[in-house]
């Protein structure tokens, strides 16, 4: 199996590592922007795909900055192999619907890594959502942490999650609770948010957005933020007899009135990296439909961007 990445960055080396796991025996080349890119063992450097010559690629890693996903994406579906496209699609919605179109046109399969999908106390929820009697009254979906403490060692307003023109802000880094929502709820009828710049921070990016989604008998609520010092990433489902909480770090679900745990695992968000490597190289060697396309998550995104 041969396998491109394009951008070995953070999120392109946690890639990597999942791939290493996943199918040990892959020979992985790597699409750099740069001639003096560090090299990374086990992994062939190019500058273009034309030095691949006549080596078929399995398929291909998009995990360059969201700034220039349009620009890596057109050359890689000249390979003509399916291509796993990180979070989000752009910045740009504009862009975003250009790589759904380009995708759509080409034939080929995309999927775009939303990893907390593989996360196994949002999958026992989305599994137990539908309890014959009872209702869903209110949904809450929470994410905040400490963007200087994302990366030890780097200026925290020098990475793109802080520069707006890099395709950084809250809104589309952490679209994870967006897309599990909708994942979970389907498309809501109508939406309203909130996005702004104006915490202690001090970055031109947004670093606070709160979203009211709107479904038949139910809203959704959505608050993400930069800035908060004990990491916090939960979701409660409010039924009309209970209250479910959901911890994604701790990978848990409990009752809130019985205080019973419904499920746990040791397993946590990093190892959903894993089980997302292992769809896409399930998704390869099938050739079944992918669970969410660019034109799928053009939809999210839209969300958080459209006018």
């Amino acid at each position: 199996m041969n396998i491109l990445i394009a951008g070995l960055g953070s999120i392109g080396r946690k890639h990597l590592s999942a791939l290493k796991t996943a199918a040990p025996e892959a020979c992985v080349y790597a699409l750099r922007s740069s001639g003096s890119s560090p090299a990374v063992d086990g992994v062939s450097s190019i500058m273009s795909v034309g030095e691949l010559g006549g080596v078929h690629i399995d398929f291909c890693i998009l995990s360059t900055p969201t700034a220039i996903h349009l620009d890596t994406f057109r050359q890689l579906l000249a390979l003509k192999c399916p291509i796993l496209v990180e979070k989000p699609l752009s910045h740009l919605l504009s862009e975003a619907s250009e790589m759904a179109r380009l995708a759509d046109e080409s034939g080929v399969t995309t999927y775009v890594g939303c990893n907390l999908r593989f996360l196994g106390c949002l999958r026992y929820v989305r599994e137990h959502l539908h309890r014959p009697g009872h209702r869903i009254n209110e949904v809450n979906a929470y994410c905040g942490s400490y963007l200087p403490e994302w990366r030890p060692g780097c200026d925290f307003r020098k990475v793109y999650s802080a520069n707006a023109n890099l395709g950084g802000g809250v809104h589309i880094d952490l679209i994870h609770e967006i897309d599990y929502i909708c994942w979970m709820f389907g498309l809501p009828a109508t939406y309203s948010r909130t996005i702004r710049s104006s915490s202690s921070l001090e970055i031109d990016a947004p670093d606070y957005a709160c979203y009211c989604l709107d479904y038949p008998g139910f809203c959704a609520s959505v608050i993400l933020n930069y800035y908060r010092r004990d990491p916090r990433r939960t979701l409660e489902i409010v039924w009309d007899d209970d209250t479910w909480l959901i911890d994604l770090i701790s990978n848990t679900v409990s009752s809130a009135l019985s205080g019973k745990t419904l499920y746990e695992s040791p397993l946590g968000i990093a190892d959903t990296m894993d089980e997302q490597m292992k769809y896409m190289i399930e998704l390869t060697q099938t050739g079944n439909k992918s669970t969410n396309s660019c034109s799928d998550a053009l939809e999210i995104l839209k969300i958080c961007l459209d006018k």
